[in-house]
């Protein structure tokens, strides 16, 4: 490792050179206090700016070990370092002048939720900080005394003042690990207590606007019904109190705008955490729930629908069904048995972005069209079975039929965003009524066995790793390109992934690009099950962190997605074509 005077130097003899000298800077450089680390040079002051990082030790950085040694208070933590180091960043950012990117300081930019990024790693040796600076430059000439600038005055300043304990506000980080640490104790609560979700009084539900997940000031706070409120006491806060969804199939009803889809969305992101202020601290969700939608012309590719499908027109085989332009109803039954594949514990449904004809079929609708000529068993009549058959629950918000009124093992009503438990009034009210057919007989879970098909090759040779050899020793990466939160491309192969809701930023997006990429260099193999792939690659990204799927450093602009999410991804790729 080179000292930072001899970077200072090798800065000062590149001055006024061609932008393409700055690449002879990338290496690693002693500085007082922390390391610095030159990954990749932007190979022009218009392109993507380059990237670097920094360690810091553990001895040096001062935060007391104790605040890290959980995993749920490592990522708080990591979180809140990266917010600090972001702070600080935007103080000096294009502080330092010259054409394009020049003097751009940036690391990700944190949203409402706490994810493990690639921005922030805490380590066994000490805390690694990833960041872009956009090289100085005039025109295409390097201003070396600009970038000197960034990286002897600005750089120091920030690292000194978002990684040193002693420079932080001790107050503060003290109150991020204790969040952490109950809004895991409250995660286990769930498990112990056989509980979908807990929704803490008081919580914020509704969020600023369609495009600000900020909480919206001035809205009602969540209060329980009496009937559902339970009592927890959490290791820091003490005594909590709220909303416990048992598990089961819970309805959730009202007039419209009185709040029935603020509670749902609230609980699809409650299977994250949220920082504090946020207002759904504690809005805590089993964190293996998936939201369920319809989604018109999705590719499916071999899943079993036959649960809810079965009988086709054209008799084409629904227990290994593929389709390139899938229907809503189709693309919603291959979306339950996907999230059972994926082990969610947990449905999440609203009825206005769901197929009608999946989900119920009214009486007189069935006196019509008689069940013979039906080749579809709506979600009514599997929701039962799917519970406790299958250990899945379901939390639906329904607007415009009754008839899951005779499945819900409770009923809420949202009135001016207040919930009301109304289940024993409508069960009642049940028996006035002529029950819909609730339950279709079998009902048999897929086994879950089918597997992806090798993708083609990008060049004849491999390289070491299972990597394309492009046949100069060079191994070749395939080409990745995110667009939000919506999309990513992969060698011009689009992954679409605009009905995945619960991805809560777009560096999930790019973190999946990655992992799919890995995947088909390395594990899909035309024998491994959609299942064992998923899995190998969550367990790698658990195990080894970044590394393994990035090609020869690992940049910021990535965040863990959850192993539904890998799934998603994965049975949203329509398969590369050979060359």
């Amino acid at each position: 490792m080179k000292s930072s005077n001899e970077l200072r130097t090798l800065l000062r003899s590149i001055d006024h050179k061609g932008y393409p000298a700055y690449k002879s800077l990338a290496g690693s450089y002693r500085f007082p206090g922390y390391d610095l680390y030159i990954d990749h040079v932007q190979g022009d002051p218009f392109a993507s700016p380059s990237s670097l990082h920094v360690e810091v030790g553990h001895e040096r950085a001062g935060i007391p070990q104790h605040y890290y040694q959980k995993d749920c208070a490592r990522i708080a933590l990591q979180d809140y370092l990266t917010r600090c180091l972001g702070a600080r960043f935007e103080d000096f950012n294009f502080k330092a002048k010259g054409s394009g990117k020049s003097g751009l300081l940036s690391v990700s930019r944190c949203g409402q939720e706490v994810l493990e990024r690639s921005a922030c790693q805490i380590t066994k040796s000490g805390i690694i900080a990833r960041f872009h600076v956009g090289f100085p430059a005039f025109g295409r000439t390097i201003n070396a005394g600009e970038l000197e600038k960034i990286l002897f005055d600005f750089l120091p300043r920030c690292v000194e003042s978002s990684l040193y304990y002693q420079k932080l506000d001790q107050k503060k980080v003290e109150q991020t690990v204790f969040l952490a640490e109950d809004q895991e104790a409250v995660r286990q609560l769930l498990m112990e207590h056989k509980l979908s979700a807990f929704v803490a009084d008081g919580a914020i539900l509704p969020r600023k606007s369609g495009v600000s997940e900020l909480p919206l000031q001035g809205s009602v706070p969540f209060v329980s019904p009496d009937s559902m409120r339970r009592t927890f006491v959490l290791p820091h806060r003490g005594e909590i109190s709220g909303m416990a969804v048992p598990q089961g199939i819970t309805l959730i009803v009202g007039g419209g705008y009185h709040g029935k889809s603020t509670l749902l969305e609230a609980l699809q992101a409650g299977v994250y955490n949220h920082i504090a202020g946020d207002g759904r601290e504690f809005v805590i969700t089993d964190d293996t729930a998936v939201k369920l939608r319809a989604e018109d012309g999705r590719s499916i590719r071999n899943v079993d629908i036959s649960l809810f499908i079965n009988d086709l027109p054209n008799q084409k085989d629904t227990v290994s069904f593929s389709t390139v332009d899938a229907s809503g109803s189709t693309s919603q039954a291959a979306g339950v048995i996907e999230s059972a594949e994926a082990g969610t514990r947990l449905l999440l449904i609203d009825e206005d972005t769901s197929a009608t004809n999946f989900m119920l079929r009214d009486d007189f609708m069935q006196q019509v069209i008689s069940r013979e000529k039906e080749p579809i068993t709506p979600f009514l009549e599997r929701a039962v079975d799917l519970y406790e058959r299958a250990g899945i629950s379901t939390i639906l918000v329904a607007g415009s039929s009754g008839a899951f009124f005779h499945i819900a093992h409770r009923i809420l009503q949202m009135d001016c965003y207040h919930p009301i438990e109304i289940t024993e009034q409508v069960k009642e009210l049940c028996k006035e009524h002529t029950a819909p057919r609730i339950k279709a007989p079998g009902f048999v879970m897929p086994d879950f066995v089918r597997s992806l098909p090798q993708a083609g090759k990008k060049q004849s040779g491999r390289g070491r790793g299972g990597r394309p050899d492009d046949g100069r020793g060079r191994h070749e990466h395939r080409k990745i390109k995110t667009f939000g939160r919506d999309s990513f491309s992969l060698d011009k192969e689009t992954v679409d992934l605009r009905y995945v809701e619960q991805l809560a930023d777009s560096e999930q997006v790019n973190a999946l690009a990655h992992l799919l990429r890995y995947g088909l260099e390395q594990v899909i193999d035309g024998k491994r099950t959609v299942r064992q792939i998923a899995e190998l690659l969550a367990d790698t990204l658990e195990r080894k962190g970044w590394e393994p799927f990035c090609a020869s450093y690992v940049p910021c602009g990535l965040a863990r997605p959850r192993r539904q999410e890998i799934f998603a991804c994965l049975n949203r790729y329509r398969g590369q074509k050979t060359d």
